[in-house]
């Protein structure tokens, strides 16, 4: 599938501030996704320096490569279309050392929202796919009509926060009696009929949540991102440096968390999460969410 290249990425100068990139450093970027932050590491590091981008959507590798062909960054940055869950190992494969600093950047692209076609977004009709990566088996339509009435309902609790869990749920097993549950304008009609009429005006969309849900419990987000945090710190040299954009406050929570845990190894460099200026929300409303947090390792 052809990308065009429309992301914005969040708290740019930010990032290549806490990071620090140096000449001749080498970076991870663990979701390189359309390259926007990796192109502005790669400039500082050079003329050696080398970056290791990951990606779990082979589209976005593909996209990279494309972009990069005729680029005087093809020797120096490194394409891998895998979880980040699998960072160590990857690492290891792809005999990258020693890494300077890592990124993440746990936003979903606008180009997932707006291009993949994959049900990512409530505001096109498109089949509940919601992968990064296709060889998942695992799709939001399979959960939407096979998973029981408490799964669903733990989904919905546990990785959209959604008050109204329960009248979703229950409105997913009747309807699903029905007919299959296809695309995501059936669900939005679903989540509409379940939720009260005054839920229809919030300023978040009343689909907002359960959608997040089913994406997070699709690519397993929070378990990867538990699984890949601490090979990330023990990958990391000495003085090297983690940042991490986060979204929503499950992830900012285990973020948060995991630092807090590994006081005798790191330097937290924002007491605080760094929040986007009115400036950068107003240019790209996506990154109002968005929230740094950023450590030096020094043990």
């Amino acid at each position: 599938m052809e990308k065009k290249p429309i992301h914005i990425p969040v708290l740019q100068k930010e990032v290549l501030n806490f990071l620090n990139p140096k000449t001749n450093e080498n970076f991870i970027d663990c979701t390189i996704g359309q390259g926007g932050h990796s192109l502005g590491i790669l400039e500082a590091i050079g003329p050696k320096g080398k970056l290791l981008g990951i990606d779990w959507d082979k589209d976005n590798i593909n996209f990279l490569k494309l972009k990069i062909e005729h680029s005087e960054f093809k020797k120096r940055l490194i394409l891998v279309n895998d979880s980040f869950a699998n960072l160590k190992e990857i690492v290891q494969r792809e005999n990258f050392r020693p890494i300077s600093g890592i990124l993440f950047d746990l936003g979903i692209s606008s180009w997932h929202l707006e291009e993949s076609g994959r049900g990512f977004t409530f505001q096109k009709k498109e089949p509940l796919d919601m992968r990064y990566n296709f060889n998942n088996p695992l799709t939001a339509e399979r959960i939407l009509n096979y998973c029981s009435f408490y799964e669903i309902k733990k989904i919905l609790q546990d990785y959209g926060e959604e008050k109204f869990a329960e009248n979703i749920a229950k409105k997913i097993i009747e309807k699903r009696k029905e007919k299959e549950i296809k695309n995501t304008f059936q669900l939005i009609e679903i989540i509409k009929e379940a939720v009260p009429r005054n839920y229809w005006q919030q300023k978040i969309h009343f689909a907002t949540r359960t959608f997040q849900a089913l994406r997070i419990a699709v690519n397993k987000e929070l378990e990867n991102l538990k699984k890949a945090l601490p090979q990330a710190l023990e990958i990391l040299e000495v003085g090297g440096r983690l940042v991490i954009i986060s979204f929503h406050s499950l992830e900012d929570r285990i973020v948060k968390n995991f630092f807090k845990g590994k006081k005798e190894q790191i330097k937290i460099l924002t007491k605080k999460p760094f929040l986007p200026s009115k400036e950068e929300i107003k240019k790209n409303p996506r990154s109002r969410s968005a929230k740094l947090r950023a450590i030096i390792k020094i043990n």
